[in-house]
């Protein structure tokens, strides 16, 4: 076997398991202690690691939180934007990516970690701060797919992509996510769409 390609595959692959023992670990502290009583050196014992190890992972506690919030959602987002069908308009491409990616959200800890990101100012602000950078990875996006608009247009577009987004896992939220997350987001476009008809 040649030790030479199969030592950095087994390094990252111990990389991502350490990664992920370290949110399990915080998200268990988090649900039992609550998060602002959870302390970094909490975490890191849970996880088997020492606190200068954790901050080779993580540059918070609140970095957990946040690692774990979109599954990855906010880094598929302007890659599935580029690879949308010819033909679609701005706001229909974004609807049916966020729709595609929905189920980045869907996890085990989802609702956990929707609770928790709203138990403290400093997350609620964080959360807040995720959205407008989905905001703006669907406008730079926009920009570059549809060069002959109005910039300010495809801005207008983004940030009624990305607020229907917050509002849909909100009340998918509020649902216990008995209805698809996909479902809220059809819904609530929809709605977007008969505002536009009644202005």
């Amino acid at each position: 076997m040649d030790t030479t390609t199969a030592a950095p595959g087994l390094r990252a692959r111990k990389r991502q398991e350490t990664r992920q023992n370290i949110i399990d670990a915080g998200l268990r502290l988090f649900v039992r202690d609550g998060y602002e009583q959870t302390t970094v050196e909490a975490i890191a014992a849970a996880a088997g690691i020492s606190r200068r190890s954790f901050f080779h992972y993580f540059k918070s506690k609140e970095d957990i939180l946040l690692a774990r919030h979109d599954g990855g959602f906010l880094a598929a987002l302007a890659p599935a934007m580029r690879a949308l069908p010819a033909g679609q308009g701005p706001l229909d491409a974004a609807r049916d990516r966020l729709i595609d990616l929905a189920a980045r959200y869907e996890h085990r800890e989802a609702m956990v970690i929707h609770d928790l990101m709203r138990s403290t100012e400093a997350l609620r602000i964080r959360k807040a701060a995720l959205f407008v950078e989905i905001e703006a990875v669907l406008a730079d996006v926009m920009v570059e797919l549809w060069p002959g608009e109005p910039p300010q247009r495809l801005r207008v577009a983004a940030m009624m992509a990305a607020g229907a987004l917050r509002l849909s896992l909100d009340s998918w939220r509020e649902a216990a996510g008995e209805t698809a997350l996909a479902e809220h987001l059809r819904r609530t476009f929809a709605l977007l769409r008969e505002q536009a008809q009644q202005g």
